[in-house]
């Protein structure tokens, strides 16, 4: 099998009119080093599965600390391998049919738990246009927080977009993408006291209706002059279809969710900012989630396993966003903060889960997963809020007459491509722009910094970069392109991959916008065949995988960096999902690729960069035998 997929990329290749790699010679005693590194890892792999989860505690040396530190990342390294497709049809653990009537319900509802009807928008809308979210100055004047500003907020986010409908079947859209369109992500609304009487409280978001569902009144406001905005994910419903790859998407849709709320947000006049500095005990305590769902067993299965599993609904804590009025003088205070959240054990805390599916299957690497990256304690990091800065605009006319709240309820992910729309250049160099971290920069600054929306939300450097297969894009060579999205990895990145690659500026690029051709070369038959074979990667007018820095993230801040790596790829994910939809086309996430294949065309050996998420931009195929109905007021199903 390694054979025959080795030898059918290799002719892949030649589409790109690339030299494989020179053939190294290799010793005996090379040889016997890879056997046996080879057969430590597979041994501490084991190990780990068959072991209880493992978590951050203090040592009692700081031996013992690197020893657990390494035990950790080599568990994440294992799942992050195990949960590969290969080239070119073997694909990660999973179901090998769905089990339909088993389908976890898309929408949790907290049962005898008292409901805040929020207000639906109406027309005129107060939204700004699309490219002023970009501008060089912030989008709007910020609205007062209220239960109107709420809805607002949720409506442009987290909420339903449209339903769809057949003949024989109906199902919901919403604004954040899902893989799947499952929906893993559950969204929760920490609020300071609202006008004209509403008390501190914490509430879970209820987007089937558009509704905060009360969980919990607090005495004081967490965070002054700020709503706290946390999301959680229910890993099962994205397992239920995907296995154990799952928890790639779960992580992707974090990603997505982030970004919508940012974005909207924004459109508010309210900036976001991550609270990072947080553990993920403390967002458990947040959420309350020990005490509303049953705790899960002191040792995992050592292999899926089907059956009867309530705890396997817990949701899985992700993160906090502090939203706040732009150019706010916002300071928070973690050690006060975590001390405030220690004391909501004592509130009283209203609602039961309903649950979502009569029979589960326990995919015990995904559990084992959550447990390692859970995140500590990081008070070094501190909070801190970054300086604005707009992204570039080539002009405004690239875009549609489109508003902010027009776009992301409007946004589709396509399910076709025409395989015939050409794009125009600038267009092509106006998308990757917007997805610059940095925004506009001077001549003898580097991209790196997340200073742009919604990239500003994000507490880190960026890490993820693009590689791009270009098919149709008017004055522009089909070929293969990569995006540098943080300049300080570019010796990295060049050393890491093929040295026959070219590392040329394209025609007519904007000098702010670290893009460069690799090889030239017809990719369409290429971008297909990583992607899974669909050719909905070949049918647009480019596809991209996102490359990020990997082995030296994990090595230089530990174990819970593993998820917000795809959080940040998400994030990336819904920028290209607007942009798209802004400049009239469509796009759509691609969670299945051949991972090792996607490397083996860069030349990336290792784990120093990885592939995370492919993406396609292009003029979609509408089904007409598909119906459209309205987000609101929508069918009494649940889907």
């Amino acid at each position: 099998m390694l054979n025959n997929a080795t030898h059918h990329l290799s002719r892949i290749l030649l589409l790109l009119q690339l030299p494989k790699k020179k053939h190294q010679t290799i010793t005996p005693t090379t040889r016997r080093r890879r056997r046996r590194r080879r057969r430590s890892l597979t041994s501490s792999s084991s190990s780990s599965s068959a072991s209880p989860p493992m978590q951050m505690q203090t040592p009692s040396t700081g031996e013992q600390q690197d020893d657990d530190d390494n035990n950790i990342k080599k568990s994440i390294y294992h799942y992050h391998t195990v949960t590969k497709h290969s080239y070119p049809s073997s694909y990660a653990p999973g179901p090998h049919n769905l089990d339909w009537s088993n389908q976890p319900n898309p929408f949790l509802r907290f049962l005898s738990s008292p409901s805040i009807s929020l207000p639906h928008p109406s027309s005129p809308s107060p939204s700004p246009h699309y490219p002023l979210l970009f501008s060089s100055s912030f989008p709007s004047p910020p609205l007062p927080f209220s239960i109107l500003s709420l809805s607002y907020l949720l409506f442009h986010s987290l909420s339903l977009s449209a339903w769809k409908s057949t003949s024989f079947s109906t199902w919901s859209l919403r604004v954040n993408p899902s893989s799947g369109n499952l929906h893993p992500t559950e969204s929760h609304l920490i609020s300071p006291s609202l006008p004209p009487s509403h008390p501190p409280f914490i509430a879970h978001y209820s987007p089937k209706d558009h509704s905060l569902q009360l969980r919990s009144f607090l005495p004081s406001p967490l965070v002054p002059n700020s709503l706290l905005l946390a999301f959680s994910s229910v890993l099962w419903r994205e397992a239920w279809k995907y296995g154990e790859r799952a928890f790639r998407y779960c992580n992707h849709d974090v990603g997505h969710a982030i970004a919508a709320a940012a974005i909207s947000a924004a459109s508010l006049g309210w900036d976001s900012r991550l609270l990072d500095s947080l553990s993920h005990s403390d967002l458990d305590s947040l959420l309350a989630i020990k005490a509303t769902y049953p705790p899960p067993p002191p040792q995992f299965p050592d292999r899926p396993v089907r059956g009867r599993f309530p705890w396997i609904e817990a949701q899985h804590p992700d993160c906090v966003l502090a939203l706040f009025p732009f150019g706010s003088d916002v300071s928070i205070d973690y050690s006060a903060l975590r001390d405030a959240i220690s004391r909501l054990s004592d509130l009283e805390w209203l609602g039961k889960p309903a649950p979502l599916s009569k029979d589960h299957v326990c995919w015990d690497l995904i559990y084992k997963t959550a447990e390692a990256v859970k995140k500590p304690y990081t008070p070094s990091d501190g909070f801190s809020v970054n300086p604005f800065r707009p992204s570039g605009l080539i002009s405004k006319a690239l875009y549609k007459d489109f508003t902010v709240w027009d776009v992301v309820r409007k946004r589709r992910s396509a399910v076709d491509m025409d395989g015939v729309h050409v794009m125009e250049r600038d267009t092509f160099y106006q998308i990757l722009l917007h997805c610059l971290p940095s925004g506009e920069l001077g001549p003898e600054e580097k991209q790196g910094k997340q200073f742009a929306l919604p990239f500003r939300v994000l507490t880190w450097d960026a890490e993820v970069h693009a590689v791009l297969f270009v098919h149709s894009v008017a004055g522009l060579p089909r070929g293969l392109y990569f995006l540098v999205r943080n300049e300080d990895h570019f010796e990295s990145l060049k050393r890491a991959m093929r040295q026959e690659f070219e590392w040329d500026r394209p025609t007519g690029c904007p000098a702010g916008l670290p893009l460069y051709r690799l090889a030239k070369g017809d990719c369409q038959e290429l971008a297909k065949q990583l992607s899974c074979h669909q050719e909905i990667a070949s049918d647009g007018c480019f596809s991209l995988g996102m490359v990020a820095r990997f082995d030296p993230v994990l090595r230089e801040k530990g174990a819970w960096m593993y998820p917000r790596l795809f959080w940040e790829s998400g994030v990336l994910g819904q920028v290209l999902y607007l942009e798209a939809h802004a400049v009239g086309i469509s796009a759509t996430g691609i969670g299945c690729y051949f991972d090792d294949a996607v490397h083996q065309i860069l030349g990336l050996d290792g784990l120093e960069f990885q592939s995370l998420y492919h993406f396609t931009i292009g003029s979609p195929v509408l089904d007409k035998r598909i119906m459209s109905l309205p987000a609101y007021p929508g069918p009494d199903i649940d889907a």
